[in-house]
């Protein structure tokens, strides 16, 4: 898989993309055929237990990538940029991306905006990185706009079109549409020569990508609308640890077959 072979899925086959944070759940991805790992900022309120994106840091995305691309070293690995690593200067922008993919190994990054942010993805794409582009509902920008779907009316979605144009033209290879309209996922999707990733945005755009917590059921209050919980591992984890807590109390853990013996 390449950034490359990415862009010529659009049209034609589905895009799969799931967040990783850890490496064994990476490497399970992997063995899967996951076409791409997204190593998230949502690693803070997934894994940090944060109330939002917002407190990620760079070095807490470095890390967790890290830990990903030992996990998966033959997949196209996306590092998300946190808040404030692009959006003060141009400059500290490109250097913070650079640092994701010299320091981690990732083939690609991901920032939230749209053409407010063309002139940084410009020079991102001009020395050699890969950009994933994210529009719609923006988690970063929650505490200015709150929690709210995307393109609910002609104006939004014009405003969504032109985004995701000049993104395009700045050079990214997809982009994320998060909490959008699926008529609004649509026309943006349609508008643009690169496939777009939805995250409750509908069916029509190219690929598809969630929180890999969420649609394997970690959280049972994690109840979000746009999610398919695929399994319930809350209650299989919840379980295994209350059978091993048994054995322990009662004795019969650890048993004959988990025993050294001198020779």
């Amino acid at each position: 898989m390449s950034v490359a072979k990415i862009v010529k899925m659009k049209g034609k086959q589905k895009i799969v993309m799931l967040t990783a944070y850890d490496r064994p759940t990476a490497a399970i991805l992997e063995a899967c055929g996951v076409d791409m790992i997204l190593v998230g900022d949502s690693l803070g309120t997934a894994v940090m237990g944060y109330s939002t994106t917002v407190p990620v840091t760079m070095e807490e995305c470095i890390h967790h990538c890290r830990a990903v691309r030992n996990g998966a070293p033959e997949s196209i690995v996306v590092a998300d940029m946190p808040f404030l690593s692009y959006g003060v200067s141009v400059e500290e922008g490109v250097r913070n991306a650079g640092r994701l993919l010299k320091e981690t190994g990732a083939n690609a990054v991901k920032l939230e905006g749209g053409k407010v942010f063309a002139e940084s993805v410009k020079r991102m794409t001009d020395i050699g990185i890969p950009v994933m582009g994210h529009i719609g509902l923006k988690p970063q920008s929650e505490n200015l706009v709150g929690h709210r779907v995307a393109g609910r009316t002609d104006r939004e979605t014009e405003d969504l079109v032109e985004d995701a144009r000049a993104l395009e033209a700045a050079g990214v290879f997809s982009i994320v549409l998060e909490g959008t309209v699926e008529e609004a996922a649509k026309a943006v999707t349609e508008s643009v020569s690169v496939p777009t990733i939805g995250i409750g945005a509908g069916r029509f755009t190219d690929g598809q990508v969630l929180v890999v917590t969420d649609m394997l059921g970690f959280d049972p209050k994690a109840n979000f609308r746009h999610n398919r919980r695929y399994a319930d591992l809350h209650s299989v984890i919840s379980g295994a640890v209350k059978a091993y807590a048994d054995d322990v109390r009662k004795g019969s853990f650890p048993g004959e077959e988990n025993l050294f013996r001198r020779e």
